[in-house]
């Protein structure tokens, strides 16, 4: 369990738990921070940035349960996001919020190896005011999309909107509807998806299924089949980073052109993968009404589907 104090910000200090007795100190501490790579995690351990019992020690330690955990954080490089003239095709704007059509390729936020050439960059140009809403770096972002993922996604303009819309989707009164074209021939024809979602403990970028993670629905419904592929309606009911991609790929069905979590060498999309944000509604935090607005498919995801049919 975390503790806090004077040097919160930059410490992290915990108790091994029961299970983790036995485990190498890199990969329990590498689960614990996981904005951190299990190589980074090493060079703390052997820098004398991580002790145990209040000494240093080895990555291949082998951790007892009681043990406390120190890890003294790296200093977080200041970064000053600048705004970018970004062409966004926005399909909804009023005075409280407006909704992106993300193209793929766009990196929502910044993050290390994207900190320009984002959505929020975008965004800070055409309304620099935003800056703060929502939290720094957010821009007023309420949701996010993944990078290759295009489709819908909604900013509100002010705090009061952002914590409403967070509400609403914490709630899952939001309906997110995606097209996805899988792999294989989906059966049945409908169902729904629940099995928990949580961290590779190895390959920290990825998501798996796993018994430890947090619960996660999606629901699925065939819209048409192919000879070797299936175009799918999924909805999420719940929002876990990667899902609709893990849950797919865990059913037997991974999405097209997803090359982390599917096949690697196929020809039918290249660059991105085949998951679009197509349709959302929500009730509208000043109005009380319902907003349902629709993204039509991207030229190059059409352009699949036309090839298939022929």
């Amino acid at each position: 369990m975390a503790e806090t104090g004077e040097a919160a910000l930059s410490t992290i200090v915990f108790v091994a738990a029961a299970e983790q007795s036995g485990e190498r100190l890199d990969k329990i501490v590498t689960a614990i921070v996981p904005h951190l790579t299990r190589a980074a995690v090493q060079r703390l351990i052997k820098t004398g940035a991580v002790t145990v019992n209040g000494k240093t020690t080895k990555p291949g330690y082998r951790v007892q349960a009681g043990e406390k955990i120190s890890v003294q954080l790296p200093p977080q490089p200041s970064t000053q996001i600048l705004p970018e003239a970004i062409p966004l095709d926005i399909i909804y704007e009023d005075p409280a919020l407006l909704v992106v059509n993300k193209p793929a390729g766009l990196v929502v936020h910044p993050a290390p190896g994207h900190a320009g050439g984002t959505l929020v960059n975008a965004l800070l140009a055409r309304y620099p005011w935003i800056a703060g809403v929502g939290g720094p770096e957010r821009a007023g972002i309420v949701h996010r999309l993944d990078k290759d993922t295009s489709g819908l996604i909604v900013v509100a303009k002010d705090e009061a909107t952002h914590a409403a819309l967070q509400r609403q989707f914490k709630r899952r009164g939001v309906l997110k509807t995606y097209l996805a074209l899988v792999e294989g021939q989906v059966q049945p024809p409908e169902g729904i998806i629940e099995v928990p979602i949580g961290r590779d403990s190895v390959r920290r970028k990825r998501m798996v299924v796993t018994h430890s993670g947090r619960q996660a629905r999606t629901v699925y419904r065939v819209t048409e089949y192919f000879a070797e592929h299936t175009l799918l309606e999924v909805r999420p009911v719940t929002g876990r980073t990667h899902q609709i991609r893990v849950h797919l790929a865990w059913l037997g069905y991974p999405v097209v052109g997803d090359e982390v979590y599917g096949h690697r060498r196929q020809r039918l999309l290249q660059g991105r993968h085949f998951l679009h944000a197509a349709r959302l509604r929500f009730t509208h935090p000043i109005t009380g009404k319902e907003v349902a607005l629709e993204a039509p498919l991207p030229p190059e995801l059409a352009d699949v589907l036309k090839r298939l049919r022929r």
